[in-house]
């Protein structure tokens, strides 16, 4: 099967492609690992589509993945990459949060349309794609929204990103109604510990709080102490994405959408956790400041503080054993420094 994963030179595409060469290893020897489990998809080629590719990957994927770069929004393009029957996609690409609200055409033409071109260009083969879209907590909004959301809340979202994502979710739905795709959409928390340099996310600074002091600078958070962010570490929304590409179509039933599993912290209680690793590990932290950003808050506190995950749970897809050990992949995959 060859897997295409658009967006795929960012952290979580990234990730993804590591999980599934590690298929393709044991296909080859599986007298190492005992083979691959009557559900998991056999992995014959990586693509990672994305807008810019560097000068060079990671070593541990350089010759071993297949690099296109182009515009999601590009409809040839898009067609030309998904050209096999034998496919599955992971979506990935996306305008991020306070990105979209910036730049309303640019969301809209990689979102929404780039998301079309996909389910277009899956639609095109024969058989019935298996397509993952990465979806967001942020669908959900408005005043009247509870704390705690569950897959029947209605979805009113008050960012652009957000409307985007909730229309994603419902044309993956559709187009799996109609027999185009096997379908499944991730509702996301914020997914942390992103390393390099920041991105527009609204949500960058739940990463930021862990990645800055670890690297012996200062971070400046846009949010007040108590402020509670939604969180899954960056492991198991890896493992939780695979695994709904794993899951039979049937398991899923008529509604695609998932919320991966998430627990909730106060930055001030993040913080604590880095200190007690950073203690453990005798790190010296950089220093956190305070600096409220109104944009910011506005966008975060449009979000909920709970999404009900008993679904994906029952999936067997992956939670956190808390925020040290969040912490420790971190440190364990990316460094300090």
């Amino acid at each position: 099967m060859k897997i295409v994963i658009t967006g795929g030179l960012g952290f979580l595409g990234l990730g993804i492609a590591r999980k599934l060469i590690e298929r393709q290893e044991v296909r080859k020897a599986p007298e190492l690992q005992g083979g691959l489990t009557g559900k998991q998809q056999v992995v014959d080629s990586v693509v990672l589509f994305d807008a810019a590719v560097p000068d060079a990957l990671p070593d541990d994927l350089d010759g071993r993945v297949i690099i296109v770069a182009g515009d999601i929004g590009d409809r040839e393009r898009v067609f030309g990459l998904i050209d096999h029957d034998d496919v599955a996609v992971f979506h990935l690409a996306s305008v991020v949060s306070a990105g979209a609200e910036q730049d309303f055409d640019l969301a809209i033409r990689v979102n929404l349309l780039g998301g079309f071109n996909v389910l277009e260009a899956c639609r095109a083969r024969k058989g019935a794609p298996k397509v993952v879209f990465a979806s967001s907590l942020a669908v959900f909004g408005g005043a009247a929204m509870p704390e705690s959301v569950t897959d029947m809340t209605r979805v009113i979202p008050r960012t652009t990103y957000g409307m985007t994502k909730a229309i994603g979710e419902l044309m993956v739905n559709d187009y799996t109604r109609k027999g185009f795709i096997d379908g499944r959409a991730a509702r996301l928390p914020t997914v942390i510990i992103r390393p390099g340099p920041p991105n527009q996310a609204a949500s960058g600074f739940a990463s930021a709080v862990f990645r800055e002091p670890l690297a012996g600078v200062e971070c400046v958070l846009p949010v007040g102490p108590e402020t509670r962010m939604m969180v899954l570490g960056f492991r198991n929304a890896v493992q939780g994405l695979i695994g709904l590409m794993d899951t039979d179509g049937d398991a899923l039933g008529e509604d695609r959408v998932v919320s991966l599993p998430n627990t909730v912290h106060t930055v001030t209680g993040m913080i604590a956790a880095l200190e007690r690793v950073a203690a453990g590990r005798g790190i010296e932290l950089g220093p956190v400041s305070h600096r409220p950003d109104p944009a910011i808050e506005a966008i975060v506190g449009s979000w909920p503080l709970v999404m009900e995950d008993s679904r994906a749970r029952a999936l067997g897809l992956p939670a956190d054993d808390g925020l040290e050990a969040v912490i420790e992949d971190y440190i364990e995959d990316f460094g300090v420094g």
